[in-house]
């Protein structure tokens, strides 16, 4: 499915507002939960990053001990 970054803006604002209505181009949807609204943008965000030929960013963490 070709999602639009217009989508994926609207839907992050709504996360960040705290609210699960999410409303452009004319279309009111209503997410059952905040993480079903952040599982939608995450797979938006991923699907976007491989038409663009973008690979996803890989976070890690180092930890270091002397013992």
């Amino acid at each position: 499915m070709a999602w639009t970054q217009t989508e994926l803006d609207a839907l992050k604002s709504a996360y960040a507002a705290g609210t699960t209505v999410v409303q452009f181009d004319g279309k009111r949807i209503e997410y059952d939960s905040e993480s079903g609204l952040l599982k939608r943008i995450r797979t938006i965000e991923a699907e976007i990053s491989s038409q663009s030929g973008k690979a996803k960013a890989r976070v890690g963490y180092v930890t270091f001990s002397r013992t």
